[in-house]
Formats: C-alpha cells, sequence, structure tokens
C-alpha cells in the first residue's frame, strides 16, 4: 500500500496495480534506484576519508525477492574494507602479529601495539537523513516518467 504521507502515492498505487506485475517490478526498482542514487550521492560527499577507494566503493543495488521490490545502498568491497571502521568508530584494542611475523611502524618492529581505537566518522547515515526529501522526489519523479511511456498520464504533484 502506498505511503499517505507521500503526495500522489495513493494515485501511483493505484495506476501500478493495472499494470502487469512485471512492468509494475520494472517500474518499482527504476523508482527505488532513482531514490536510492540519491542518498549514493550524499554518501560520497560525506566520505571523511581522502584515500577515494571508499567514496568509489558505493554503490546501489536492487532487486525483488518474494514479491517485494527493494534497493540497496552498500559500501566496502575489495579496496574498501574498512567503511564500517569509518562509519561506526572502533573501540581501543590491541593489534597482534602473526606467528612468526612482527608489526612494523616507522622502522620500529614489535609483537604487538594497543590502538587507541578510531571516532566514528559516520557518512551513511547522515546521507540517509539530509537526503529523504530529494530521493522521495527523485523516485515519483521517476515513477511519473515510467507511467507516462506504459501510457499512464501521471500529472506531477501540486506544490504545497
Amino acid at each position: 500500500m502506498a505511503d499517505e504521507s507521500i503526495v500522489g502515492g495513493r494515485e501511483i498505487d493505484a495506476f501500478l496495480q493495472q499494470l502487469p506485475v512485471k512492468v509494475e517490478r520494472n517500474i518499482l526498482r527504476a523508482m527505488l534506484r532513482a531514490g536510492a542514487n540519491e542518498f549514493k550521492a550524499a554518501a560520497k560527499q560525506n566520505v571523511p576519508v581522502e584515500d577515494g577507494d571508499l567514496q568509489r566503493s558505493i554503490r546501489v543495488t536492487t532487486g525483488s525477492k518474494g514479491g517485494t521490490v527493494y534497493a540497496r545502498l552498500k559500501a566496502g568491497g575489495a579496496k574498501a574494507p574498512h567503511w564500517r571502521w569509518v562509519e561506526f568508530g572502533t573501540a581501543a584494542h590491541k593489534i597482534k602479529a602473526k606467528p612468526q611475523h612482527a608489526l612494523s611502524f616507522g622502522g620500529t618492529t614489535m609483537r604487538e601495539v594497543d590502538h587507541p581505537g578510531a571516532r566514528a566518522k559516520p557518512f551513511m547515515r547522515p546521507a540517509f537523513d539530509s537526503a529523504a526529501r530529494a530521493a522521495i522526489a527523485a523516485a515519483a519523479a521517476k515513477g511519473r516518467e515510467r507511467l507516462t511511456q506504459q501510457g499512464i498520464n501521471v500529472p506531477a504533484p501540486e506544490e504545497s
């Protein structure tokens, strides 16, 4: 059921119910991707790490399972597995060398070191907080565009 807080949500839901399931799913995926791309842009702007790997790792995926269509905003990967440490921070902890190995920092070799922890520098959550309205607007615009392509005229919502 459509969210009644979204202007035109009921109308879009009614139009979608008239369409074949495959077309409806494709339109919903396009709408979710458009909205998630707004969050993606905001998250990339918020990344505090300057090397670029973390920024480049932020991506949007969509899919459907069991009749539910979804979009996911993901970060990380092979070049940026540290995204969680940046987003949520870390507690103080020991870093120990593997057996028959040593840690080296600035020419000094040691078996273990006390890490003081890292302060959280969230970039995903603030993106969701700041880009929510833009995401809803982008999703609605994409929905109108795709429904128009299907021959269904959906007027743009009136500005309030």
